[in-house]
């Protein structure tokens, strides 16, 4: 029996209202992107330069993601996908304590002999919520890193609601990374996660309660966070605000995203790109995919508010649950969950 004409056109009114939400939240993310504090993006030899927040850095707007560096059978290949992205212009690095049992900064280390380390923007993260922990594994991975100080270290994971009070408690993480950035061992201090933006936001009022800022914040931001716990709505306008660097992660949803198939790899990556970010971090475990990455930023230009309205568009029915965000919905990416002695 066919619907009668009053539903059918209730159902039109609908999905012209989901069109039009679409693009006020594309017109948002525009005014968004033209609040970014700090000085104006460049580009140079097909690389784009953006601010760090308030930090006076300018790093690559394409992060070479450190987990994938460490998957490679052979080492120097590692070494070699590192060296290529650097001479291409990329100078973010990302990195980890945990990341492969130590062997992603171990490899990255060795790619940064030579003259790389100085044209590198280094950042690597802990796991560790006590002062003991967190102090620890601030030195292992320096040493692994063969390097004196890292540019930007994180507190990794912060998944748990209660994450926010053992890092800043008495005798807590932020003890040992504000000695290690008194000893000149760490420049700037950020936070990362992948699971709720209600613990990203607990994270920035537990700091203000302190009295203290972070320089940089790492989160999922995709076609998909906006319909579902969305990073993209909840904190970055308030990371923008208060001139914090906005560092994206899983532009393609460590590939899931992908499998959905309602957008393509460069579609997911621009997107990204298009959101005021510092820079988007996504794994590189070959020269196919860097290369890959690399096109994005060579041909990315800012979207239109209609071009993200349809993306959104597109992906709004597959994301509506987080199907295709398991980081979001599952422990299956949470290290210190498998792992809870890297806690300390």
């Amino acid at each position: 029996m066919n619907a009668p004409v009053k539903d059918q056109g209730h159902t039109a009114r609908r999905a012209d209202m989901t069109r039009r939400d679409f693009v006020k939240l594309a017109v948002a993310t525009g005014l968004a992107v033209s609040l970014t504090p700090g000085c104006a993006a460049e580009v140079q030899d097909a690389m784009i330069y953006r601010p760090l927040g308030r930090t006076g850095e300018k790093v690559s707007a394409l992060g070479l993601g450190g987990y994938h560096i460490g998957l490679q059978r052979d080492e120097a290949e590692s070494i070699r996908i590192i060296r290529t992205a650097m001479d291409r212009g990329v100078t973010f690095l990302d990195n980890c304590w945990d990341y492969n049992a130590g062997a992603s900064e171990t490899r990255m280390g060795k790619a940064l002999q030579d003259g790389y380390r100085a044209r590198a923007f280094l950042m690597t993260k802990i796991d560790g919520q006590s002062k003991a922990a967190a102090a620890s594994q601030i030195d292992e991975s320096l040493k692994r890193l063969q390097t004196d100080h890292v540019d930007l270290m994180q507190f990794h994971e912060v998944i748990r609601p209660g994450d926010p009070d053992k890092i800043f408690a008495a005798g807590g993480s932020m003890e040992a990374m504000l000695a290690a950035k008194q000893a000149g061992k760490v420049r700037f201090i950020g936070f990362t996660g992948h699971k709720d933006p209600a613990i990203h936001l607990k994270m920035l009022s537990v700091a203000a309660a302190h009295d203290f800022k972070f320089d940089a914040v790492q989160m999922p931001l995709n076609v998909m966070d906006a319909h579902f716990r969305s990073f993209e709505r909840q904190v970055v306008p308030e990371l923008v605000k208060a001139g914090t660097g906005v560092l994206g992660m899983k532009a393609l949803g460590f590939g899931a995203i992908l499998h959905s198939n309602t957008v393509t790899a460069m579609e997911c990556l621009q997107y990204a790109l298009n959101l005021p970010t510092s820079t988007v971090i996504t794994g590189m475990d070959s020269l196919e995919i860097l290369e890959q990455g690399l096109e994005a930023v060579r041909t990315f230009k800012p979207l239109s508010p209609e071009t993200v309205a349809a993306l959104l568009a597109k992906t709004a029915t597959a994301a509506a649950k987080g199907d295709y965000e398991h980081f979001k919905t599952s422990a299956t990416f949470d290290g210190t969950v498998t792992n809870p002695e890297w806690l300390g």
